[in-house]
């Protein structure tokens, strides 16, 4: 299977790193950088996922609503 998890903005990488683990903090993740996500659940994965594209959907609109 491809890996399709592009990111279109090269420059945006650290930004989205440091947004994954502020957001695992809050779901109470601890040392998430240094886990193997391999052997985490999927489950937990997907809240960390989830949740940078609600963070994300919310300053989109913010940045809209500001124009």
């Amino acid at each position: 299977m491809a890996n399709n998890n592009k990111i279109v903005v090269p420059e945006a990488r650290q930004a989205l790193d440091q947004l994954k683990l502020e957001i695992a903090n809050e779901l109470g993740i601890t040392n998430y950088s240094n886990i193997d996500k391999g052997e985490l659940p999927s489950r937990i994965n997907g809240y960390v996922g989830g949740y940078m594209v609600k963070r994300l959907v919310e300053s989109a609109q913010n940045q809209l609503v500001e124009r």
